[in-house]
């Protein structure tokens, strides 16, 4: 891409754009090892001509649970036949001929019809032609309760081997919910073939956030397209959500707007953009659940930040006494509730005190706090 003042209409500052699509698949996975070598220990049984475990992977939205799984089917796909591994979104087949569809096309190789026996009769032939043990991946599992088959659909996958006379299949599920127990989600004849290990997927922090934003820009953008402190900026307010998907979906974005733009560079305004069209529904809804009184002071913060005040907490706090009708505790209580709620950061300051660091963008914060739709779901405690 030649280096002019602005962009002609036929070029673009994204050298592989499909590399901030949902569906990328990166060919190395940063700071999941632990949980690759998790999900390749239960997958040997398989490789060695036996049956997969079971197993629960469990993380909240962002932190590379599918990601990892497709990965590692992928190298398994590549690596033997004697593995059949596949992969259903359960968001999008959701019902039991769904289901086995998905299971019968990618064992299969072609579209399955719509008898349901006939579909499972198609799968066990051609894992007995190769000789192959099936591992499923159930995203999203808690969709199959909510459908009402979770039970079935486990119950017939994990015994298709005394009917089909094929190897016992492997289950993954699925799940975003960390409330949720999947396991004991499961009736009595289920457990008695469902006993999963357990894969938890913790928060990128923030530095890991912005190593895997580095690699996406390096291999999907042109040089000097982001600026450093651009995507600095960007993987703190994806760590706030904990969320590595919204840093993804912030890079595009804010390049997007730059590209329509004619421009060559993004900048701070461009970010700033993105994190509203991104970042606004929940950060507003996340700001709707607070308390009148954690709101108010949220509010002073973002606004005391973005005129450059002095943000350490005890500055904070006696310069909010003419604005907020609170004691040091309850000052205390809710910047401590906010910090929980990932809000803001409090670091510790040389010497004493802490600094209230924002997550987000302060003028944001600002106009989603005086936002006239934000009712507090809770009442304020003083």
């Amino acid at each position: 891409m030649p280096h002019t003042g602005l962009l002609r209409h036929d070029q673009t500052l994204f050298r592989d754009p499909d590399v901030f699509e949902p569906t990328y698949l990166p060919e190395h996975l940063h700071h999941r090892d632990a949980q690759v070598q998790e999900i390749a220990f239960l997958l040997q049984p398989a490789l060695r001509g036996g049956s997969a475990l079971s197993a629960v992977l469990r993380g909240l939205p962002g932190t590379g649970k599918t990601t990892t799984v497709r990965r590692v089917f992928a190298a398994i796909t590549e690596e033997t036949r004697r593995v059949a591994p596949v992969y259903v979104n359960c968001r999008h087949d959701h019902s039991a001929l769904a289901v086995y569809r998905s299971i019968f096309r990618q064992v299969c190789g072609y579209p399955a019809g719509r008898h349901l026996d006939e579909i499972k009769q198609g799968i066990a032939a051609r894992l007995r032609d190769r000789d192959a043990a099936l591992v499923i991946c159930l995203d999203d599992a808690d969709e199959l309760i909510v459908a009402g088959i979770y039970n079935t659909i486990l119950y017939q996958i994990l015994r298709l081997y005394e009917k089909w006379d094929v190897r016992k299949a492997g289950v993954f599920a699925v799940t975003s919910d960390l409330a949720r127990n999947l396991y004991a989600e499961a009736d009595a004849s289920v457990r008695s073939v469902f006993h999963p290990a357990e894969v938890n997927f913790p928060p990128y922090t923030r530095a890991e956030i912005r190593e895997i934003l580095a690699d996406r820009v390096r291999q999907g953008l042109y040089p000097r397209v982001l600026p450093p402190p651009l995507l600095d900026r960007i993987a703190v307010i994806a760590a706030g959500e904990q969320d590595v998907r919204v840093g993804i979906d912030l890079v595009r974005a804010a390049v997007l707007r730059a590209e329509k733009d004619g421009r060559r560079r993004v900048t701070h305004a461009d970010v700033t953009a993105a994190a509203r069209t991104v970042m606004a529904p929940g950060l507003n809804s996340r700001i709707a659940a607070l308390s009148a009184g954690e709101r108010t002071l949220l509010s002073w913060i973002a606004e005391r930040s973005s005129e450059g005040g002095d943000m350490a907490s005890g500055a904070v706090f006696e310069a909010a006494q003419g604005y907020l009708a609170v004691g040091k505790t309850t000052y205390h209580e809710h910047l401590k509730r906010l910090a929980e709620a990932g809000f803001l950061d409090l670091v510790p300051r040389t010497g004493r005190g802490r600094e209230v660091r924002l997550r987000y963008d302060a003028t944001e914060v600002a106009a989603a706090c005086r936002s006239p739709d934000r009712t507090p779901k809770t009442p304020d405690r003083v």
